[in-house]
């Protein structure tokens, strides 16, 4: 999409199909049933979006910034996407109360008091978006009056010719497993959170925050980790073997800890705490690394076409796990074990990985 109609036309597009889905689930319809097709349909726009949204950051970067800018450039530009995500782990929980944990809903009133908060929810929500859609359409510039490096102002191959390109590219498929499994198991585990965690006694307000505090310390640690690539280059391998260690062994603890019965390990907020939100660092700062691995890896395939790739074989992976929840619901240990054997899969995919800078070496080559 970013190939064929450029910067500008693609994110108002995508805006615009954000703005329509937000709209759809704010149509005032008493019918149960209509309401239901219409939130369904503002969901069904909003993840036609998301892909887009997800995979702007490489190009962006690419287009806009220096060879010694670009890993920073993409890590707060894929990063800050995630902080959506972090305020939604609290504005659900702080804006819409829950039930009472002692009985079901009873009491008309009760019912009709988190019913409109939803829906202030909702409105919000559609006023934010359409604000972003506004400023998009004021001002949004594809690219540059000049281009920033070699690689932004040259010839990038066809949809045809990447495709055939990637899937014949082991090493791409290589990274894009070691991306795709823990980023997708993770994200499937994530979004049931406070059902993991309520067999042990954890509040959803506590999952939020959880969840909250994981994102902004992986967005952090990730633009530092961006920023360091950027002055020492050639080591993004280095740098996802260190993430994917500290993924795996966070990952490990919280999932022994889980099993306190078992191992008699500590069970307390602080340690939950800790290792949940060490996990979202680990994974969430190595999303940027990846990307720009991708990139550099099957240059001058258009970033778009790589990223958009991997992120699609991670939904594929979360949606699996996810299909296995709805039959394995009645017990998470299974659900716990999977974040660290996809960690640590990812390790020694990436351990394997030979890396080389395509794009970098272009850059710096023909500068000279």
């Amino acid at each position: 999409c970013f190939f064929i109609l450029g910067l500008r036309v693609t994110v108002l597009l995508t805006s615009s199909l954000m703005v329509l889905g937000a709209g759809l689930r704010c149509v005032p319809v008493s019918d149960i049933e209509i309401r239901k097709k219409l939130i369904h349909g503002g969901q069904l726009l909003n993840g036609l979006a998301g892909p887009t949204v997800m995979n702007a950051a490489p190009f962006l970067s690419t287009t806009w910034f220096s060879p010694d800018e670009r890993a920073t450039a993409t890590a707060i530009a894929s990063l800050l996407n995630s902080l959506g995500s972090a305020a939604a782990f609290l504005v659900g929980p702080l804006v819409v109360p829950p039930p009472n944990g002692t009985a079901l809903l009873v009491s008309h009133s009760s019912t009709q008091h988190i019913k409109d908060r939803i829906e202030a929810m909702l409105y919000a929500e559609f006023g934010m978006v359409s604000l972003i859609f506004s400023a998009a359409l004021a001002y949004f510039p594809s690219r540059p009056p000049f281009p920033p490096s070699v690689a932004a102002a040259s010839q990038r191959l066809s949809y045809r010719r990447s495709f055939c390109r990637l899937l014949s590219n082991f090493r791409f498929l290589m990274i894009a497993l070691a991306y795709a499994i823990p980023l997708g198991v993770f994200s499937g585990w994530s979004g049931v959170l406070d059902l993991i965690l309520t067999p042990i006694h954890v509040s959803q307000v506590d999952a939020g925050w959880i969840g909250f505090w994981s994102i902004v310390g992986g967005c952090v640690v990730g633009i530092a980790m961006a920023r360091f690539a950027d002055f020492i280059r050639g080591m993004l391998k280095f740098i996802l073997l260190l993430l994917l260690s500290g993924a795996t062994l966070a990952s490990t603890w919280f999932t022994l800890t889980c099993l306190t019965t078992v191992t008699h390990l500590p069970l307390t907020t602080a340690t939950l705490y800790t290792s949940c939100i060490l996990l979202g660092i680990f994974l969430n700062s190595s999303v940027p690394i990846f990307f720009e691995l991708f990139v550099e890896t099957v240059y001058p395939v258009p970033e778009g076409i790589s990223c958009g790739v991997v992120t699609f074989l991670s939904n594929v992976f979360m949606g699996v796990l996810l299909f296995f929840l709805t039959f394995y619901h009645t017990e998470f240990s299974w659900f716990n074990w999977c974040l660290p054997g996809s960690c640590l899969l990812s390790l020694l995919l990436i351990l394997c990985f030979r890396e080389s800078y395509d794009r970098l070496y272009l850059d710096v080559v023909v500068s000279v």
